[in-house]
């Protein structure tokens, strides 16, 4: 006899897990499907996804270690610490990132179990409709729901003619085990993954070089954020980047790789270690018999919805990295609250405008909303408000003064459009302006809010005032 729901998630990554988890908060029978296991020792089935298991969080985990080591050999220094002969052992490093990730895969299941929710460990796939429920196989087990939510999310898009093992030649999940430091590694791809995983082994000490097929740095970025990391990166941490880059022929010999490529019309070779390639992700919907019953994907695979994630089928949505827009894992998590409760007849809502991007280097990159050159794109007047963090007391006290908050409003309203930070914890500041955006604020309400002194938030208020010409500290 099949199991019956009335809410069936296919994954359990973050979109998924949270969709599941607020469905069975809103009384629905609700059932969750993993198949994957990760690198769990006892094989077992591993919630979180991506994210949890080998992506956001277990690179964190790394940038903080690498981060701590850095500021030991380079930065105690200035506060008048003396360090002498400070080493990193690398197993202990993984080993402290792998306890983190068991901890928190294994506390959704604890969640799980606090909000009864069922999870179903296996493979899940559609195989058909019989008047109101949908037929799913989950590993041989016949499973009945009345809703079905998508949450497969994505996996490592590889390059044809690069065989990725993830011992040499690695994808984000491969780079975030090495048992050692490499003496050089190449990183092809310039975006999120491969500066943050460059960034941690830069500073445990190996010479980096990232490949970058795009002619322009950090081109989602605000202009002034993307040239400010720039010059961070390669004049201040010796990131070696090269940018509109033609891969060519990778091979795998006995000394590691070599990665022939054109830069500037120019036949090249890069010699390493070893070499990451993160040139992206794609979407886990080959496997979801999504052809047998119709489900509609559009030609990069992503499964087409509505503003709700609302699929072509009755009853069956789809959230996360499956679906367009950026592949975010809080994004995921926004969504899978607001089709719970579309399920349950309330009216849940996610605001893409205002939606918070954040890259972990250092120092943090983060933005929320509309770019300088997308407002000059789509003729929209604004009033521009820049404060560097030079003028910032907390952050000289910490040493650490790089970078800047810049706010972007509209002429007419003063309603802000968009806010874009560089510098340390960047990626805490932005939860401000994500709230005023969602909000509809103006940059004259951050101008009236106190903010504690000395704090970091201040660099906020003094970007709002700046606004309107006004700054009191620059």
């Amino acid at each position: 006899m099949s199991k019956q729901f009335d809410v069936v998630v296919i994954g359990g990554g973050p979109g998924g897990y949270v969709a599941a988890i607020r469905a069975a908060q809103l009384g629905l029978a609700t059932a969750c499907v993993e198949a994957e296991a990760y690198a769990d020792p006892k094989g077992e089935v591993r919630l979180g996804g991506t994210c949890l298991n080998v992506g956001c969080i277990p690179s964190k985990a790394l940038l903080q270690s690498s981060e701590l080591f850095d500021q030991a050999g380079h930065s105690f220094v200035m506060h008048g610490i003396s360090t002498t002969g400070v080493k990193m052992d690398v197993a202990t490093m993984v080993r402290r990132k792998d306890n983190i990730v068991t901890q928190l895969t294994s506390g959704i299941k604890g969640l799980f179990k606090k909000n009864k929710v069922t999870l179903l460990a296996g493979h899940g796939r559609f195989v058909g409709r019989e008047g109101e429920l949908w037929q799913l196989d989950v590993s041989g087990t016949a499973v009945q729901a009345r809703h079905v939510i998508i949450a497969t999310g994505s996996k490592a898009r590889h390059l044809e003619g690069i065989p990725v093992d993830n011992k040499i030649v690695c994808d984000n999940a491969g780079a975030l085990s090495f048992d050692a430091v490499p003496k050089r590694l190449g990183v092809i791809g310039a975006g999120v993954i491969g500066l943050e995983l460059g960034s941690v082994w830069k500073r445990l000490g190996s010479e980096v070089v990232i490949l970058e097929a795009v002619p322009d740095f950090l081109a989602a970025a605000d202009p002034a954020v993307a040239k400010e990391a720039w010059k961070t990166f390669t004049q201040k941490q010796g990131l070696e980047i090269h940018l509109g880059v033609k891969i060519g022929k990778v091979t795998v010999t006995k000394k590691g790789v070599s990665v022939h490529y054109e830069s500037t019309d120019e036949a090249r070779v890069l010699e390493c270690d070893r070499l990451v390639v993160s040139v992206g992700r794609i979407p886990n919907t080959d496997q979801l018999g999504a052809g047998d019953v119709g489900l509609k994907l559009d030609g990069r695979g992503c499964i087409e919805v509505n503003d709700h994630c609302q699929t072509n089928l009755p009853n069956v949505w789809a959230v996360g990295d499956v679906v367009r827009g950026p592949m975010l894992a809080h994004k995921g998590m926004e969504e899978g609250v607001m089709v719970a409760e579309r399920i349950a007849g309330q009216a849940g809502h996610v605001n893409y405008d205002a939606i918070p991007w954040v890259i972990y280097t250092h120092p943090e990159i983060a933005w929320v909303g509309k770019t300088e050159q997308q407002l000059k794109n789509e003729g929209i007047e604004y009033r521009t408000g820049q404060i560097p963090f030079q003028a910032n007391g907390r952050a000289l006290g910490q040493g650490d003064t790089t970078g800047f908050v810049k706010m972007l409003a509209d002429v007419r309203t003063d309603r802000i459009l968009g806010v874009h930070v560089i510098g340390n914890n960047a990626s805490e500041l932005i939860a401000e302006a994500v709230v005023a955006m969602e909000f509809g604020a103006s940059s004259e309400d951050i101008a009236r809010i106190c903010h504690a002194h000395p704090t970091l938030s201040e660099a906020m208020h003094e970007a709002a005032l700046a606004v309107d010409k006004r700054p009191l500290h620059f």
